[in-house]
């Protein structure tokens, strides 16, 4: 078994990650490949960043070569088109280039395709469709494989819907009746690591798993409500009281969700996780339980054996808390900035008019800082320069402050205490910047 080599594509994703250590924990040698990996992923020489979606069949080929792979295990997948965000892409154009180079490697190598469950006639988003088309591309190529598809994945980290369902457990709020009743067979991700393991200790030849679907999720039924309940009891907040969500709030904060991913941002709330949310999560994992006699860990194994530590707690406490803090310092900086320069521009002058700034710096200094504000809250609101924005925002704030102190002193006991306030959103934005990592 240490002989064999499985290669992941997705190794910085929820299932990828866990089951990239969980196989090398159980004596694989493992590739982990991802676009981008943090610091705190990068635990191994084979852990190796590469852009994956633009790598050609034959690029493909040879990155399964040079590492003489066994098994390739394809976690890849996102879940709504958006900037650098292409479900096609991912979903069906990579699996076509990928069962090319399996077939052009001259080896003999097993993949393991993680899908989604469910029936196709269901499919109504283009994650959905795009899911089942690459698994049609797999089933027609003739390599060995198994398709595996996963029910609510339950894992020791969260990101994305596990991380919403934390969320919703730790807060007195509920989604509404008909989204809590969906139907949401979970399953734990060493589940899928250990189905993952079991095929690869298999046989390429073995004709009983050489073109295999499966299920992999709880036989009982599981409502999404249950779900959360052992969230809940974890949490110790089982017995709140909570008000739920009406169904359009929802839906606005999905069309919210949206409009943030088309500023870089990923969040879990948007139109496809609600689709998908109502349609729920089912399926039918009598055949992977016959064939790899692997019994599913039920959620009290996995969730609650033991109770949230603090770190938990605060994590999910917060984690609807993020989208607020950065959409209060955007409007923020861009408010105090549209307010100085259009609305109150008088007002903003004639401060440093009383305080016999020379007339020639007045307009200047008035503009270039309500521009600076407001640059800074379009910096913020776009993920890929946030942290730049949120340093400049404290950067400024302090040159605020201290500028005050020497040149306009009375301003710090003026009645309102603008320049008092500033301290709290200089802590504001040193939070969202510590807050700022999704991995």
């Amino acid at each position: 078994m240490s002989e064999r080599t499985i290669l992941v594509f997705g190794a910085s994703g929820l299932i990828g990650r866990f089951v990239t250590c969980d196989l090398r924990a159980r004596g694989f040698r493992v590739v982990g490949v991802a676009r981008s990996l943090s610091p705190a992923q990068q635990m191994s020489a084979l852990d190796i960043e590469l852009p994956i979606l633009t790598l050609d069949a034959a690029a493909l080929a040879r990155l399964l070569s040079e590492h003489a792979v066994d098994v390739v295990v394809n976690c890849l997948g996102v879940l709504q088109d958006g900037p650098g965000s292409d479900t096609n892409a991912v979903h069906r154009d990579f699996v076509a280039r990928l069962v090319e180079a399996i077939g052009d490697s001259g080896r003999a190598i097993r993949l393991v395709h993680i899908s989604i469950p469910g029936i196709a006639e269901a499919d109504r988003t283009a994650f959905a469709t795009t899911k089942r088309e690459a698994e049609r591309l797999i089933a027609a190529s003739g390599i060995p494989h198994a398709i595996l598809r996963p029910g609510l994945v339950v894992a020791p980290s969260a990101y994305g819907g596990s991380a919403m369902l934390r969320a919703l457990a730790a807060l007195p709020i509920d989604l509404p009746a008909a989204e809590m009743a969906t139907p949401f067979q979970p399953v734990a991700v060493g589940d899928i690591s250990a189905t993952i393991a079991w095929l690869a200790a298999r046989d390429t030849a073995d004709v009983a798993v050489k073109a295999v679907s499966w299920d992999l999720m709880l036989s009982e039924p599981v409502t999404m409500a249950g779900v959360v309940k052992q969230f809940r009891l974890a949490l110790g907040t089982e017995g709140w009281r909570r008000l739920a969500m009406p169904s359009f709030l929802l839906d606005l904060g999905a069309r919210i969700g949206d409009l943030a991913c088309h500023l870089g941002w990923i969040p879990p709330m948007r139109s496809t996780a609600i689709a998908e949310l109502r349609r729920g999560v089912h399926g039918n994992p009598s055949a992977w339980i016959a064939a790899t006699g692997i019994v599913p860990k039920l959620l009290t194994e996995t969730i609650g054996r033991h109770p949230a530590a603090i770190q938990d707690k605060w994590f999910a406490r917060l984690f609807l808390a993020k989208p607020l803090i950065f959409a209060s310092l955007v409007a923020f900086w861009l408010v105090s900035g549209f307010i100085a320069l259009f609305v109150s521009y008088r007002a903003a002058a004639g401060i440093l008019t009383a305080h016999n700034f020379p007339p020639a710096l007045v307009d200047p200094i008035t503009v270039g800082t309500s521009l600076l504000d407001m640059s800074i809250g379009g910096l913020i609101a776009f993920r890929r320069t946030a942290a730049f924005g949120l340093v400049a925002g404290i950067l400024a704030s302090l040159g605020y402050m201290f500028g005050a102190a020497i040149l306009t002193p009375d301003l710090w006991i003026e009645p309102l205490g603008a320049l008092v306030k500033t301290g709290p959103a200089i802590v504001l934005m040193l939070v969202a910047l510590l807050m700022l990592d999704n991995r």
